[in-house]
């Protein structure tokens, strides 16, 4: 198994654990630093479904034929290529592309052998871009060449196509490092969808549409929530295929059944271990950690992997508070040491309320090993102990710093903190699948290859950019925003630029590993570019995983609780 980098080695693990003494004694005296996290916006509420309704044989049946006629559809010859590029790409927004896959991969190779049509219009050149390379094939972006003046730019006659530069603008989101010509496409869309955003009527589809994608181009939206608005728009959409958006209704409220019952599952475990009691410093954020991991993986299948990566979630929010909030430094130090060992007898060195979470960690890889066990696949479990042990390290070497009062450059930071981001999560979502993952995917991803690397640092950064404010109004170590500004003598307002700028670039970097040629099967890509598109809802504006009364409780109710009409 490939190692972490030498800035997170074990040291602790050769440190001696019979050195700490028990502190639970002194607890009482100790000033502990106070966040006020809000209380969960759920409590109890996912208790009430605990039982999903079954589909009756006629509605399973007529599930079925709709799904199949869609299969005919997709593989019946069209009059034009743009109408076959149209259909898939409404299959993928509404959410349903899933149960089509075959099909559409058998589609959409044929359509990156088949030469440029020249006659093709700005929207369907982009469409084609943006369904390629979503698929995984590097199109070139000199298809748009025959779109230019003389001069190599966009002409100036497409400003007014607002439909044209729509497609154009999402297209661009797909960009690799080196892509001039892509980079400027993104920023001429952008200036004349703003610009078009103000002259359209404001209760128009399109002017819905533009609004929707500056706020979140769908490449780096998270496909559940993506879908969830498209339905909307689809069924105003005059030209709508009736079969597509009614068996995308169905799907859509069927799947939300299943995750109806994971959450009660999922509630009913959060609310036996009693953490909001017991450790009530802490973010109590069960709900929305599934739906986190339903950010990464939402069809039905999944869910082993979602429980695990969900409960996992949970925990090490918990943890992460225990290192932010409210231990000390030998209490941290001691809990580190306890992680390192891995073994029950250690928590006779830690206070009683490092107790609660640290004995709730080990059941649950217990739980997690006997369910492992069953398939076959008990190796995967030494993965994912070992990315705990990184991420608890680099809370660690956060609390260190703190301890010192120590300012680090954004280079020593980011070599720790990305550590703290997606490596664990995105380690234990693999734990759970099935035969696609070997011991080779497990070796590959703990390597944190540079897919995962840029995952992290989006992860990271935008949560520093939303959070350090809330953060730095108790005392707190630096985050990366204090990083630059000490560093380089920056204001505030330039460090922001430039991490975001940082941002971008690793966006780019995880475009070009999506489109690069890899023996790791596309599934596990997508998974980890699906961290990303977490980051991007989740940390868009504020924090909205810690202060999750708002707009996440928004998205929550869109996908748990809501069904969609029909």
């Amino acid at each position: 198994m490939s190692t972490v980098p030498a800035a997170l080695a074990p040291e602790l693990a050769h440190s001696s654990t019979t050195s700490t003494p028990n502190i639970t004694a002194t607890l009482d005296v100790i000033t502990r630093r106070v966040a006020n996290f809000s209380p969960s916006v759920w409590g109890d509420h996912f208790l009430s479904y605990s039982s999903m309704e079954a589909a009756d044989g006629k509605s399973k049946k007529h599930v079925h034929d709709l799904k199949e006629e869609l299969k005919r559809m997709i593989l019946a010859p069209a009059e034009r290529p743009s109408q076959k590029l149209h259909f898939i790409n409404n299959i993928q927004r509404l959410g349903v592309s899933y149960h089509f896959q075959n099909e559409i991969d058998k589609i959409l190779e044929q359509v990156h052998r088949e030469e440029d049509d020249d006659d093709a219009d700005l929207c369907t050149t982009a469409l084609k871009f943006r369904l390629l390379r979503q698929q995984g094939y590097n199109a070139s972006c000199n298809m748009f060449n025959k779109l230019k003046d003389d001069d190599g730019k966009f002409k100036e006659s497409d400003i007014n196509d607002v439909v044209g530069l729509l497609s154009l603008y999402e297209a661009s989101h797909l960009l690799v490092p080196g892509e001039d010509a892509l980079m400027e496409a993104l920023t001429f869309c952008t200036t004349h969808l703003e610009s078009a955003a103000h002259r359209l009527i404001p209760s128009s589809q399109l002017s819905k549409q533009v609004t929707h994608a500056l706020y979140q181009p769908l490449w780096k939206g998270m496909p559940r929530i993506e879908a969830r608005h498209y339905l909307s728009v689809y069924q105003e959409d005059e030209s709508n295929n009736e079969t597509l958006l009614n068996f995308a209704k169905l799907d859509f409220n069927f799947v939300q059944k299943v995750h109806q019952k994971e959450l009660s599952e999922i509630t009913r475990w959060w609310k036996d271990l009693d953490f909001a009691t017991k450790l009530p410093f802490a973010r109590d954020r069960v709900v929305e950690a599934y739906f986190w991991a339903l950010g990464v993986y939402f069809e039905p299948e999944y869910y082993f992997a979602r429980m695990i990566s969900a409960k996992a979630t949970s925990i090490i929010t918990v943890i992460d508070d225990i290192y932010d909030v409210h231990g000390t430094y030998e209490e941290l130090k001691s809990f580190t040491e306890a992680i390192e060992r891995w073994d029950i007898s250690a928590v006779d060195q830690l206070p009683d309320y490092m107790k609660v979470c640290y004995t709730a960690l080990l059941n649950f890889f217990t739980e997690i090993e006997e369910s492992l066990a069953n398939k076959g696949i008990s190796y995967r479990l030494h993965y994912a102990r070992e990315g705990f042990k990184v991420q608890v390290r680099a809370y660690f070497q956060e609390a260190k710093w703190f301890k010192q009062k120590y300012t680090p450059t954004l280079e020593e930071y980011m070599s720790v903190e990305r550590y703290t981001s997606f490596f664990m999560v995105a380690i234990v979502s693999f734990v759970g699948l099935g035969a696609i993952v070997t011991e080779d995917s497990m070796d590959w991803v703990f390597s944190e290859p540079k897919i995962l690397k840029a995952t992290s640092i989006i992860g990271r950064l935008m949560n520093d950019l939303v959070g350090h404010k809330f953060e730095q109004k108790r005392e707190h170590n630096a985050s990366a925003i204090e990083c630059y500004m000490k560093q380089y003598g920056a204001t505030e307002e330039e460090a922001e630029v430039e991490l975001t700028k940082q941002v971008n670039e690793a966006w780019k970097d995880i475009n070009e590993e999506w489109l690069e040629a890899t023996p790791i099967p596309r599934l596990l890509l997508s998974l980890i570019l699906n961290f990303a598109r977490t980051s991007e809802l989740l940390y868009k504006g504020e924090d909205v995983y810690t202060h999750s009364g708002n707009v996440l409780k928004g998205y929550v109710a869109s996908l748990f609780i809501e069904s969609v009409p029909m």
